[in-house]
């Protein structure tokens, strides 16, 4: 996404490497591409955990490539806001296009094209375009988004276990959209739909420890 912000921090740098060290033998093994989710609640550090995920394996000589869940929903972000404020049902993973998320890492891992065609949101126009990107030599796909545990082609799961309130400084650290009573509604029904996915991932990553504390959801 076209205007993400990102702010890595020593805990995005250590769940990274925990998921790279338990993908390790599995790049050993195969020189087929793996398709490894990072998911977890907003403001947990998907997109930054991702970031380093990938920047890992590039430095192993695994290329690595990045698909946003961001950039699959249906409407731009500012737009999608607004659609969430007419109707808070609208609220969850049906605002996402997973199944084309499925189809680019089907595309990827069967290596029949040269390159796949995927959106690119752009945050600041809040305008949905399209990029290419190609697929040669790629070995790992790492797909990060609030519900990427889900997905069917995912060859690896990580879930990182922080939630909303837990992410509540990283969520005022990154910016993108305005902390309020209403924000808290939706995160909350977030949150209800996204703690049901842990069961399903192979790696979870724990919150950092002056977060274990903190008051769960009710």
């Amino acid at each position: 996404m076209i205007g993400d912000k990102l702010v890595i921090k020593d805990y995005h740098r250590k769940a990274a490497a925990a998921i790279y060290e338990a993908l390790e033998e599995k790049l050993k093994q195969t020189a087929h591409p793996l398709a490894v989710s990072v998911a977890g609640e907003s403001g947990c550090g998907k997109s930054e955990t991702a970031r380093v995920l990938a920047d890992l394996c590039n430095q192993a000589g695994y290329r690595a490539i990045i698909l946003q869940q961001d950039d699959y929903f249906a409407y731009p972000p500012k737009t999608n806001h607004q659609k969430r404020l007419e109707d808070i049902n609208r609220v969850g993973p049906w605002e996402v296009k997973l199944d084309l998320i499925e189809k680019n890492i089907e595309e990827i891992k069967t290596g029949d094209q040269k390159a796949i065609t995927k959106p690119l949101v752009n945050y600041d126009l809040d305008s949905i375009g399209e990029e290419t990107v190609p697929t040669g030599g790629i070995r790992v796909i790492v797909v990060e988004g609030t519900y990427t545990t889900t997905l069917k082609n995912a060859d690896f799961r990580a879930f990182i276990d922080r939630n909303y309130r837990q992410t509540k400084n990283s969520r005022l650290d990154r910016s993108r959209e305005p902390q309020s009573k209403y924000l808290e509604k939706v995160l909350f029904i977030e949150h209800e739909i996204i703690a049901a996915h842990k069961k399903l991932a192979d790696l979870v990553i724990p919150a950092p420890q002056d977060e274990r504390n903190t008051h769960q959801p009710e």
